[in-house]
């Protein structure tokens, strides 16, 4: 179904953005767009599996280098692979040059630039009985609008979700003691708060999940004044905010668990953390058997990345969906089209060992009136379907609840519907949650040629 992808593409988090991919060795032919920032000096390189400390210390030597971090996760330690460095190179060296001299050295399988995520959300200016949250309506709800998700038929027949389902939610950082939230968060029974990493996954006391940007268990850092972490408090209310308990939004998801990979910080995140907040999840799933479905990524910015790429494989070797937003066009404000400019990591494709289905699902965004919204990107090829995504009312820091609009908007409707799904079909695996979830597509006349599907999100059925 996907995709098409660049060797460099600007990547930019989405409450706006995301981006598009390239399957294991080998690039795709869209164009690239302008050169994407990343991390002044740092590259990520992968070394080839049985390559000596000789070998390694020659090839970093080649950009006057030395070892920042050795990316070994939980989820890598069996992968049969060599060692994956975070290296800081001269800064003086051009990284378009310190990129080619590592690829140029036999004991390097690659290299590449430690890029640099971010989000544009965009707020405008509250829920479900007075007219406001249409992205949960249905065309036989109360209040309606069948541009909806429509979720609320789902719930009328009695699903609402499980506890028992897990998402993963890779942004910014939560607001899990929100009214709305604090019901849903995860509570880790395998590493209590003893100051020990009692599970063995490399993070120590990580109750709710992990922030890899500060290295720490704080998944929240906003304060009483909320000052951080709004768009990762407001992907999480559409997942799952609490639903029947008479304040606020509801989420597409009254019942779910939510857990936190916080990745983007003050200035972004890069792709270095992003590697280990997905593999954090699938470390979770493979180890300790939680029923992670999904992860909701709702960021982009950057170039294409092997590194994160076999991260994401990794986890759709587990049964996790990648599901991405498809990203709100350039500088411009207008989407384009991710089929012939590459937009990362929505355009990945996610088809390694053997899988027979490709676990990322692309998001684009639809107004509450069906049109495509005018910042979304498309494309016929890799992007999969529409989602709302304007004007769209969900959580925020702290304790409140704003108005944004955005591709970002529209992934966690998605991640909210495979978690929906899950809970009513205990037994089906990602590539069925997958085929459920675009075989149910509403045909849009917005999205005809501009998607996979031709349609929008339907969860009438879940």
């Amino acid at each position: 179904m996907k995709k098409l992808f660049a060797l460099l593409a600007t990547m930019a988090l989405c409450s706006m953005a995301i981006p598009p991919a390239y399957m294991q060795g080998q690039r795709n032919d869209a164009a690239s767009r302008q050169e994407a920032p990343s991390v002044p000096g740092e590259a990520l390189v992968q070394f080839k599996a049985g390559a000596s400390d000789d070998a390694k210390g020659r090839a970093l030597g080649r950009i006057g280098g030395e070892v920042l971090e050795e990316i070994r996760t939980a989820a890598m330690r069996h992968d049969g692979r060599g060692d994956l460095v975070l290296a800081r190179f001269q800064p003086d060296l051009p990284a378009a040059a310190a990129m080619r001299a590592l690829r140029e050295d036999p004991a390097v399988e690659f290299a590449e630039p430690n890029w640099i995520y971010t989000h544009q959300a965009t707020s405008n200016d509250p829920y479900y009985t007075d007219g406001s949250l249409w992205g949960m309506y249905g065309d036989a709800t109360s209040p309606a609008n069948q541009y909806g998700s429509q979720a609320g038929e789902a719930w009328a027949a009695g699903h609402t979700g499980s506890s028992s389902v897990y998402v993963g939610v890779i942004d910014e950082g939560i607001q899990f003691t929100h009214p709305d939230l604090d019901a849903n968060v995860w509570n880790n029974p395998f590493d209590p708060v003893d100051g020990v990493d009692n599970d063995g996954n490399g993070y120590v006391d990580d109750i709710h999940g992990w922030d890899f940007d500060g290295n720490n268990n704080t998944i929240y850092d906003g304060g009483t004044q909320g000052r951080l972490d709004d768009h990762g408090t407001h992907v999480t209310g559409t997942i799952g905010a609490e639903g029947g308990n008479g304040i606020g939004v509801a989420g597409v998801n009254w019942q779910v668990t939510y857990i936190s990979g916080k990745f983007l910080g003050r200035r972004g995140g890069t792709t270095a953390n992003a590697i280990k907040a997905v593999d954090y999840f699938t470390d979770l799933k493979t180890r300790h058997g939680l029923r992670i479905v999904a992860t909701n990524n709702s960021w982009g910015g950057g170039g294409f990345s092997q590194g994160l790429l076999d991260a994401i494989n990794r986890g759709g070797d587990a049964g996790i969906l990648f599901i991405a937003a498809a990203g709100n066009g350039g500088s411009d404000g207008v989407g384009d089209n991710n089929d012939t400019t590459a937009n990362y990591p929505s355009n990945y494709q996610c088809t390694s060992n053997g899988k027979s289905y490709d676990c990322v699902i692309a998001v684009a965004a639809i107004t509450s009136s069906g049109a495509k919204s005018s910042f979304s990107n498309f494309g016929a090829t890799t992007v999969d379907l529409g989602a709302p995504g304007s004007g769209v009312w969900s959580t925020t820091a702290f304790n409140t609840y704003s108005s944004y609009s955005g591709t970002s908007m529209a992934t966690p409707h998605v991640t909210g519907a495979a978690a929906l799904y899950a809970a009513s079909n205990s037994g089906a695996s990602a590539a069925t949650i997958k085929n459920a979830i675009l075989s149910s597509t509403v045909p849009t006349s917005s999205l005809s040629g501009k998607t996979v599907t031709g349609g929008r999100l339907n969860v009438s059925g879940f």
